[in-house]
């Protein structure tokens, strides 16, 4: 009879187990369920998520971008228009906001300040090794539903490139990669408020 309480003892205490376990796993569903339905409930306050990042007031409708003037001491033609469109291509494709020309709830305004290159290493001959093409923007953000998140500043890109190239070989290129740069910055200023 000793041999016959070994087996049934052991599928005994196996299934006195599995009850406790399924007890515990059943405790530990109903806390996640609740943390879930928590962060859900504390997540739908006033502000408007994007699946970009943004949070936007549901009052702000509108966005407009005025014209970029270009005051750097070297003036690239074109490059005021590339900025003004790339920013207004940017909140149409990240934001539900409707562009208008006028003045919108939030608005962009704002100049280039800086458009250079300069010598960033110097090689052993005492020649440049890399060179550093920079542009810099001023912006004025102003949010008419919620004046505490308007700025004034300075957003200021580069990208290096070797010395043996002139600017005007790499200058699009470049150009197009910080522009970009600079108006993510932009935006993630005006709309990403973490």
């Amino acid at each position: 009879m000793g041999s016959l309480n070994g087996p049934f003892t052991g599928r005994l205490k196996n299934m006195e187990s599995n009850r406790n376990y399924k007890k515990s796993f059943g405790v530990d569903r109903i806390i996640i369920l609740l943390l879930i339905a928590g962060i859900t409930t504390l997540t739908g306050c006033k502000i408007s998520y994007t699946a970009t990042g943004a949070s936007i007031s549901p009052a702000v409708k509108t966005f407009s971008v005025q014209y970029f003037q270009n005051r750097a001491s070297l003036v690239q033609p074109g490059l005021s228009q590339g900025i003004t469109n790339a920013l207004i291509d940017k909140c149409k494709a990240q934001t539900n906001l409707k562009y208008i020309t006028g003045i919108g709830d939030v608005s962009f305004e704002g100049e280039i300040t800086d458009y250079n290159t300069r010598p960033l290493t110097v090689a052993a001959d005492a020649q440049a090794a890399t060179n550093r093409f920079t542009i810099t923007v001023k912006v004025k953000f102003t949010n008419s539903v919620d004046p505490d998140l308007n700025f004034d500043q300075s957003f200021s890109r580069y990208e290096d490139y070797n010395s043996n190239l002139d600017l005007s070989q790499v200058e699009v290129e470049l150009a197009t990669k910080i522009v970009e740069m600079i108006v993510e910055d932009i935006f993630n200023q005006a709309f990403v408020n973490w």
